[in-house]
């Protein structure tokens, strides 16, 4: 598994578990805890887009 492969999966388990973040706090009823999930999530998303697009030029 190359770098590139690494770095990738490390995002996709960071999101995912964000994602698992956001069920929780939905659980615990914490409207901060949901909102800081979330945009940990998308923070998360766009930079494995933004890295993907640079290392498929």
């Amino acid at each position: 598994m190359n770098r590139y492969q690494m770095v990738t999966l490390a995002l996709a388990f960071c999101v995912t578990a964000c994602l698992i973040g956001v069920g929780i706090s939905i659980g615990e009823k914490s409207p901060l805890g949901i909102l800081g999930c979330i945009v940990v999530a998308f923070s998360l998303m766009g930079f494995g887009f933004s890295y993907k697009r640079k290392h498929m030029r």
